[in-house]
């Protein structure tokens, strides 16, 4: 019989790691004196801080599955095995709902229009793959929807599990909130309504997950359309209340259209899961 961990375990050391380096570079930020070295590390590129769901993840699969396990694991993760039709709500989906959300606001008057990034298609293409693996997918997918979502479900049904990913996946951003340019606001408040958005989106990705044969591949894929069309939309990567609503409304309507013809989502991930 496998052992497995306590599923806080993950939890809890991802959050360490992350939390570990990024709550020194919030507390500098307000101005508190640090060794310049160190806060040279903590602001460069080589923070490992984000990548604490994917340690989190790999180092409790090799303390308590072994080396082949793991690399089992990552094999099973990391596939392409379902209907390439899948890609579509994968890559477009985000699209749609991202930039239909800023396209709203900025019909409100509430965020200006940038066509840097829409005038140059392949700037955003590149930014598409940087984004993959060095803006969030890559380090956090195989943590949050990898280790974490199937053993929730063998728990709860796909909604329940979206929740609790959802809630712990956005406290997991908070101390960027106190990082310049690090995160979309600065504003306690304001990233406090965000976690409706992260909740809805966590749904969304349940059900790629689910409907993909339990690919954390398609969940990466998800994920870097996500941040891509915020990001090719909104340059800035700056939020303010208008987007944020509007965008929290055309996710609602998708979580609505998913969750009403979503009957045999969790059937299918149980059916998958007694395989592990």
């Amino acid at each position: 019989m496998k052992t497995r961990p306590p599923l806080f375990w993950f939890f809890g050391l991802a959050y360490a790691l992350s939390w570990g380096f990024w709550i020194p570079e919030a507390v500098a930020a307000w101005g508190v004196p640090l060794p310049p070295a160190l806060l040279q590390f903590l602001s460069g590129p080589f923070n490992p801080a984000a990548f604490g769901p994917l340690i989190a993840a790999l180092a409790l699969r090799l303390t308590f599955g072994g080396r082949k396990e793991t690399l089992r694991w990552l094999r099973d993760s990391l596939h392409l095995r379902f209907n390439a039709i899948w890609l579509l709500p994968t890559l477009l989906l985000p699209l749609l709902i991202f930039g239909g959300g800023v396209l709203g606001s900025i019909l409100m008057g509430a965020t200006p229009l940038d066509r840097s990034i829409l005038s140059n298609p392949p700037y955003a293409l590149i930014g598409f793959l940087v984004i993959l693996f060095t803006a969030g997918p890559f380090q956090e997918e195989l943590g949050w929807r990898g280790y974490a979502l199937p053993r929730l479900q063998r728990r709860f049904s796909p909604l329940g599990a979206s929740l609790v990913v959802g809630v712990l996946w956005w406290l997991w951003h908070l101390p960027l909130v106190f990082i310049p340019g690090k995160f979309m606001t600065q504003d306690p408040l304001l990233f406090l309504a965000l976690s409706l958005e992260f909740i809805l989106v966590s749904i969304l990705f349940t059900w790629i997950y689910n409907r993909t044969q339990g690919s954390v591949l398609a969940t990466m894929l998800f994920h870097a359309a996500m941040n891509a069309s915020i990001w090719v939309f909104l340059p800035s990567m700056t939020i303010n209340a208008t987007l944020l609503a509007c965008t929290v409304l055309l996710l609602a309507i998708g979580v609505g259209v998913v969750l009403a013809g979503d009957k045999t989502a969790h059937l299918n991930s149980l059916r998958r899961l007694e395989k592990e």
